[in-house]
Formats: structure tokens, C-alpha cells, sequence
């Protein structure tokens, strides 16, 4: 792997040089809170800061989303697909724990089996540059799902900040090109020091609360157990844990039509909903909050390994921190894990 380093006084120059060519993504502070969205120049972009409350995912999955456009006539049907060109794209400043969600949602979205051709259209022109956690959230569990702090999976360049610059990893082809074309400096040994010291003392920050050796076994042996009642009695379905989850990815699709004129739209959508799963006879066989949260526990923790060899969970703890009634999934799991240990269910 390459290293580069360089000067936390050029980010801006670095930013608006990079706008000159690419759409970027970045974070800002809107309406008290910080988000990514794209920007026009590198004023008011934020890099010190913990997380943003809503993941960016919504970069290569939009909330909304016109599949296609159709018009009718007495005698023909015109129909439209939204498959416009898609400008270069970077995402800048996202938390490794992001990153590494688009892995994730490749596995699901570009599998050769099951190809979307709108997802795959976006994703395949983005470029992303993370930025390594310094001082990680109490609810940040990243290391027990596979990543950490300063992970590399799915960004292209990685910076680790070590005072007065960043250093830049440069981690995958399209990332080295990026770095080729803006002449960087190569990273000194002290400098490289400094950088291992950093992500150790962030990576000893966060603490290992939770035990995943062989949950999936005991998951799928408790489907039935009487535990997930209990656990999940206080649960909304209000579907912000989905929302926010960078790796949440269930959808519907509807027509709209007027006056012969009509889309079919992709929108965002939520196992937790109490009409997800219902039936158009009426019947809805996740009928209550226990059904719904098990549903989303047994997504992430052994449905997603069986399908795509990676837990559906990337540690991120937005739907512990923004929770209206403080269900932290961190305790569901471990209390179903010591419950399935001892055999109480």
C-alpha cells in the first residue's frame, strides 16, 4: 500500500480542484445536524466530526428514485428508462464504517445473478474517499462486524489525521490514479509512525461488548425462543433504525399515473413497517413489533451470511444513538446470545 501525506491547510485547494472535474459529496452542517450532500466548493465542509446522522448511502440508493416514464394513446405505449450518464462521483470525508456498507450493498445490488442495472449505473463512477475515526462514538461497535476505525474496505483512499496533515492510504487503483494525477508527497517514516500510533489509540477506544462467535447457529436455533418478546416489547416500528442503517436496502415500487401520463418509482422502504409484509387477502404473518425486530436481527446476523457471506451490519451505531426509545441492538444481541447459551429459549 502507498502512503501520501499532505497538509490539512490544502484540503480546500485539494477539494476545489477535485470539483473542477467530479460531482463530490461531502459533509456540512444543515439544520444543526451534518449530512452529506453535494457540494459547489469546499466552504463548509466539515472533517471534525463524529458521524453524520443519516448514513450516504442514499448516493447510489436514492430515497426516490424514476425507473421509468410512460405516456399512452389510443394506440401506443411510449416508455422511457432513467438510465442517465453519470458524471464521476467522489464521496468525500465518509466514516470507514460507510465505506465498507457499499461493500455490502454491492454484494446485493451487483451480484451477476441478481445485476440492478440503476444501482450499477451510479456505483460504477464513485470514488471513495474516507476519513478514519479519531475518537469513536460510545455506540460505535465496527470491530466486532469486521471493520474498525481505519478499516480500507470499500474506500479507495483512506485519510488518518496526524495533527497538522492527513495521511493519505492509497488503497485501490482508482484511488492511486486519483492521487497520481495531484502529485502528492510520499508519507515519512516518522510520519508513518504517528499514523499506527493514531489507529491504535482509536481502535482501543472502542470497547469489544459483544460476542458474534457462532451467533448465526444460535439465531437460527431460537426462532421460536420466548426471549425476542421481551427484548424487542418497547420497539415503535417506526423504521429510523432502517432509515439511517447504511446497509439497510428493502424497497417498493408503485405506479403513479395521470392523464395517460405515469412513472414507476423505487422508494426507500422498511421490514419494520407494520404493512410491509402484508397480504392483499389481509393476512400479515409479522403481525407485531416481536415479529418485525426479529425480522431485522435475523436479516443481518444470518439471513445476509447465508446469502452473502458477510453480516448485514457494519457496526455504525446510528440506530442505537437515534433511537426514540433506546433499544440498543448491542444488548438484544447479547442477551439472546447468554439466553441461548444457558438454553432459556
Amino acid at each position: 500500500m502507498d502512503y501520501k501525506t499532505i497538509k490539512k491547510s490544502e484540503i480546500t485547494e485539494f477539494l476545489d480542484n477535485l470539483i473542477k472535474e467530479y460531482e463530490i459529496a461531502a459533509p456540512i452542517e444543515k439544520d444543526d445536524i451534518v449530512v452529506f450532500d453535494k457540494i459547489k466548493s469546499s466552504n463548509g465542509v466539515i472533517l471534525e466530526y463524529s458521524n453524520s446522522v443519516k448514513s450516504p448511502k442514499k448516493f447510489v440508493i436514492p430515497q426516490f428514485e424514476t425507473l421509468i416514464s410512460y405516456n399512452t394513446n389510443e394506440d401506443t405505449t411510449n416508455v422511457k428508462e432513467h438510465l442517465d450518464e453519470q458524471k464521476q462521483f467522489i464521496l468525500f470525508g465518509a466514516r470507514p464504517c460507510d465505506a465498507r456498507s457499499f461493500l455490502f450493498l454491492d454484494k446485493v445490488f451487483s451480484d451477476e445473478k441478481n445485476r440492478d442495472i440503476y444501482y450499477k449505473n451510479r456505483r460504477d463512477v464513485v470514488l471513495i474517499i474516507s476519513l478514519g475515526c479519531t475518537q469513536p462514538q460510545e455506540t460505535c461497535f465496527c470491530t466486532t462486524t469486521g471493520g474498525g476505525p481505519f478499516s480500507s474496505e470499500g474506500s479507495d483512499l483512506l485519510l488518518v489525521d496526524i495533527g497538522d496533515d492527513y495521511i493519505i492510504q492509497v488503497i485501490t487503483d482508482k484511488g492511486a490514479e486519483l492521487v497520481k494525477k495531484l502529485g502528492l508527497k510520499n508519507a515519512q517514516k516518522d510520519e508513518l509512525a504517528e499514523m499506527d500510533r493514531v489507529i491504535k489509540k482509536s481502535e482501543a477506544k472502542i470497547e469489544p461488548d459483544l460476542e458474534l462467535n457462532n451467533l448465526k447457529d444460535k439465531l437460527d436455533n431460537s426462532f421460536d425462543g420466548s426471549d425476542w418478546e421481551t427484548l424487542t416489547e418497547k420497539c415503535l416500528s417506526c423504521g429510523v433504525c432502517t432509515y439511517l442503517c447504511p446497509t439497510c436496502h428493502c424497497f417498493d415500487i408503485v405506479d403513479e399515473e395521470k392523464n395517460r401520463k405515469g412513472e414507476r418509482i423505487r422508494i426507500w422502504d422498511s421490514c419494520q413497517f407494520p404493512h410491509f409484509t402484508m397480504q392483499a387477502s389481509g393476512f400479515n404473518p409479522r403481525p407485531t413489533y416481536k415479529e418485525r425486530y426479529r425480522q431485522r436481527i435475523m436479516h443481518k446476523f444470518s439471513y445476509c451470511i447465508d446469502n452473502y457471506n458477510m453480516v448485514g451490519c457494519v457496526g455504525c451505531g446510528r440506530c442505537i444513538s437515534e433511537c426514540p426509545v433506546n433499544l440498543d441492538i448491542r444488548q438484544v444481541l447479547t442477551s439472546l446470545y447468554y439466553s441461548m447459551l444457558s438454553g432459556r429459549t
